[in-house]
């Protein structure tokens, strides 16, 4: 079979039912080699029933995709030794250490035992579990798991790589970590598949975008394009009493404005599609008594590209410092 060199990933009319349920419907994406494709949608979009797929967990009801050149139904076993799959949940050995946990995995990649200690304690180092590195990993705390988690998937150093909502849960600085740790990757040749409704992190490590809904594509394309498609402005309203964003956003949304909102920096953004928005914005806050700080206009930002597509507003990032570190 010809093996595909220019994309790593292809997917064409992807079908999965589950009963009356149509997960995935006709789904059809590439992902460039040494790329990072971001795959968004909201709850329940089908992202990580095709993830589930292209892992050759289950198995399509219909089209065709290939992973590293490899037949997702007719070449799982080739497949599988490509790819790197850090689901939306832990799933290593708890009665195991951190390092067992990698030390197995290498050695089940067909590493050495040399080539899998040395891989362990370098992933263990990355991911700030040294200290940990000997204890169960049952004593681990969430965030820690999930770094665990992470470095197993790294551990056979694959080509392609899914992340499916790596850091959900995770505190900012932990979040970093694992951004890094992504970027060295595709740096050094790994092609990455994320999924995320985190637009920060959309925005941080995507070289381009696939929007899915209801198990439909319903865009593609890279940051700028999308906002590009989208239009119009983006305006950033900074309150003088932070606390009322939420209620700020909730204000706008009556008067038929939809209006996205970031405790982290503390803003309140609104996709303005004409001037006379901007008016019926300032008119609406300032009827309700909000107090505003300052205002500025820019771009869409990705928060508003997304509720323009999708209809729905996108989860906020992570609160900070929920998760210990170590």
């Amino acid at each position: 079979m010809t093996r595909i060199e220019r994309n790593a990933v292809e997917v064409h009319g992807i079908v999965k039912h589950y009963g009356e349920t149509k997960a995935l419907d006709g789904v059809d994406l590439t992902v460039r080699e040494g790329t990072v494709l971001g795959l968004l949608g909201p709850n329940g979009a089908g992202k990580t029933t095709l993830v589930r797929v292209l892992s050759t967990l289950i198995k399509p009801d219909a089209g065709t995709a290939f992973v590293g050149g490899y037949d997702v139904l007719h070449q799982p076993k080739q497949l599988r030794r490509t790819i790197g799959l850090t689901g939306q949940y832990a799933s290593v050995d708890e009665l195991l250490s951190g390092y067992e946990n990698l030390y197995l995995i290498g050695r089940l990649l067909d590493l050495s035992g040399k080539e899998a200690k040395a891989r362990a304690a370098e992933l263990l180092e990355r991911f700030s579990l040294t200290e940990a590195a000997r204890r169960p990993a049952k004593g681990y705390s969430g965030g820690m798991r999930r770094r665990l988690d992470l470095a197993a998937s790294m551990i056979g150093r694959p080509k392609v790589l899914y992340l499916d909502e790596p850091t959900t849960g995770l505190d900012p600085r932990t979040r970093n970590e694992v951004w890094d740790e992504v970027q060295r990757m595709v740096g050094e040749g790994s092609t990455v598949l994320l999924t995320t409704q985190y637009m920060e992190e959309a925005e941080q490590l995507a070289d381009a975008l696939t929007v899915i809904d209801k198990g439909r594509v319903i865009a593609n394309g890279g940051i700028q394009e999308l906002k590009a498609q989208v239009g119009g402005k983006s305006l950033q309203v900074r309150p003088l009493r932070p606390a009322e964003l939420p209620e700020m956003a909730r204000c706008l949304r009556e008067t038929g404005v939809p209006a996205t909102f970031s405790e982290e920096s503390g803003l309140l953004s609104v996709h303005l599609t004409d001037e006379e928005q901007l008016t019926t914005v300032i008119a609406a806050l300032g009827t309700r008594g909000f107090g505003i700080a300052g205002i500025d206009t820019k771009l869409p930002s990705l928060d508003e590209v997304f509720l323009t597509i999708t209809g729905k507003p996108s989860v906020p990032a992570p609160a900070r410092d929920k998760e210990p570190v170590a």
